[in-house]
């Protein structure tokens, strides 16, 4: 089966959030039974690493959508990129999705529809001579038009749409319909129409063969008002007709801290002597003061989705009962700034790095006693998976894929309410955790031993691929 992942991101070239890490992960896993090739837009961060790209084709102007070149390279490994090179779109200063000041870039619906459209071209053989695709796996807001693209263009190419994070729905207004080559048709509720606006998710939700989501816990949670962020009522019906499937994500194999390079000593369960190394580098490298109490750990975006402002309202009381907090991400700047203050109110017990580095956040989590995952809704997490690996116990709340990977008392803590008084529940048992050695060692030996491989999702993607061609 020839199947073509679309992609805004993926770790071999750039990476902001959790897509990237899955997006360089499932298409490998699903290698060995399927002729999959990742298509991903031509950033600067892109185009520099890539080696050896060659054009194999273009892609004309459409509506108000500049014509673009599609290159195709390979990773290391041999897994075939494409690449979709709109110089004027993609190289650019900031990320792929903001400026250098963290503003949405204006023309995000050129950007993701031309990426979308250029997708579905490759994918009817219309790009690469010799190539089609039997079936297409978009991801997120980015490529959810391109089920749509499809559709009106009469092709029969089945499509899978893989939501990983609802709340980012790729929002713009109605004039964007002739900007992008939206039929007016097509602006109505069965269609992209979302309160008045273009919704490129919707779009795919509406228009592709089957959606999928990161764990069996969201598919059920979006199609509820609570989490389903105004879309339940399309989602609800998807999922009365079996179109909507939870698969838990995974992570790589490099997640072993026995034969992680980026580690300041090696270590398994039992060799606890190895993670306490580990602590003692995080500590010097973030500028903490020595301690033999309990380090907390948090590693992801800096959002409100993230509890990060709860976190901030349980530090004094971790700080004072004698733990020590260290955060790497970046994000919101109300937050940076505030764990920053944090930082410079006790600089010998809160750490704040604002940014990313691979290499860091592996030691944090190799280092960590404990990992913060107080996210208000978690499609899955990949977090508290690494954490639970490197023997660092996950507190998270017990909603979407937290609550189906944190096993509450042996592999980590759960707690309900999206509060600071209710995480302080969960960071107290882990002080009482970590006073006993032998519990704590026990619950370490017991998180170390979860198995979270990609070969466990791989073939689910693969039976339901098969079950969307073949309707």
């Amino acid at each position: 089966m020839r199947v073509l992942f679309a992609t805004p991101e993926i770790d071999d070239f750039v990476q902001v959030g959790g897509l990237a890490a899955v997006s360089a992960a499932l298409p490998r896993a699903i290698r060995p039974i399927a002729d999959v090739r990742v298509v991903i837009p031509g950033y600067r961060e892109v185009l520099s690493k890539a080696k050896n790209l060659a054009i194999v084709g273009r892609c004309a102007a459409y509506a108000g959508m500049p014509a673009c070149d599609i290159g195709r390279t390979e990773t290391a490994d041999g897994l075939p990129v494409y690449v979709v090179i709109a110089p004027a779109l993609y190289e650019r200063d900031g990320s792929p999705y903001v400026d250098i000041k963290g503003t949405d870039w204006t023309d995000n619906d050129i950007r993701f529809a031309r990426f979308s459209l250029a997708v579905a071209e490759i994918a009817e053989g219309k790009i690469d001579p010799g190539w089609r695709a039997d079936l297409v796996h978009a991801n997120d807001w980015q490529s959810a038009l391109t089920p749509a693209y499809l559709a009106w263009r009469g092709s029969k190419v089945p499509t899978v749409l893989t939501i990983h994070n609802l709340a980012y729905q790729g929002l713009f207004p109605r004039e964007a319909l002739g900007r992008i080559g939206i039929p007016g048709s097509a602006f109505q509720i069965d269609g992209v129409e979302f309160y008045g606006k273009v919704s490129f998710l919707k779009g795919g939700l509406y228009y592709a063969s089957h959606l999928t989501t990161v764990s069996e816990t969201y598919a059920r949670e979006i199609t509820s008002p609570e989490f389903g962020c105004g879309l339940e009522g399309l989602l609800a019906k998807r999922a009365r007709a079996n179109e909507l499937t939870g698969i838990l994500n995974g992570i790589d194999n490099s997640w072993d801290p026995r034969a992680c390079p980026e580690l300041a000593a090696p270590f398994g369960a039992g060799e606890w002597t190895g993670k306490r190394v580990n602590a003692d580098h995080v500590r010097k490298e973030f500028g903490l003061a020595a301690s033999r109490g309990p380090l907390f750990g948090l590693v992801a975006r800096l959002v409100h989705q993230k509890g990060v402002d709860l976190v901030l309202s349980a530090a004094e009381t971790i700080v004072n009962a004698g733990g020590q907090i260290v955060v790497m991400g970046r994000g919101e700047p109300r937050f940076e700034r505030a764990l920053q203050a944090a930082q410079r109110r006790r600089p010998d017990s809160v750490a704040a790095a604002i940014g990313f580095d691979d290499g860091s956040a592996r030691r944090i989590f190799a280092g960590s006693d404990f990992t913060l995952v107080p996210s208000r809704f978690e499609p899955c997490g990949l977090s508290q998976m690494y954490a639970q690996r490197f023997g660092s116990l996950p507190i998270g709340r017990r909603t979407g894929g937290l609550s189906e990977t944190i096993s509450d008392g042996e592999t980590g803590y759960l707690f309900s309410e999206p509060s600071t008084e209710s995480l302080l529940g969960a960071i107290c048992c882990a002080f009482a955790t970590f006073g006993h050695k032998t519990r704590l060692n026990a619950m370490r030996t017991a998180a170390m031993a979860k198995s979270y491989s990609w070969t466990q999702s791989a073939p689910a993607y693969v039976s339901l691929y098969r079950r969307a061609r073949a309707a």
